[in-house]
């Protein structure tokens, strides 16, 4: 028998679980071998590629203006990942 649209609805609730289970483990092994600063650049180039594989797989058209917010929403979100470690990556010591 035929599990008709609620038996698409629950594979597909299935397989996002099980997916986003990986997805998870995966980021958790990553970041047991990268620093902080390197599994923040990994996560904002993983945003990048959601992004434009989303864009090629819907057919959209990545204009200048939506390759600009694009590169202004990932450059922020890489900065507030990173922030608290900006003044270690230059060297500087706080100061009193």
């Amino acid at each position: 028998a035929d599990g008709g649209e609620g038996g698409g609805l629950r594979f597909n609730a299935v397989l996002s679980g099980l997916l986003f289970y990986l997805y998870n483990e995966v980021s958790t092994r990553a970041l047991r071998h990268l620093s902080g600063v390197g599994h923040s650049v990994a996560n904002t180039a993983k945003r990048a590629v959601v992004i434009v594989g989303s864009a090629v797989a819907f057919g959209e058209q990545m204009d200048r203006p939506k390759a600009v917010g694009c590169a202004i929403a990932i450059a922020g979100t890489f900065l507030y990942a990173i922030a608290d470690d900006i003044p270690r990556l230059g060297g500087g010591t706080k100061r009193d």
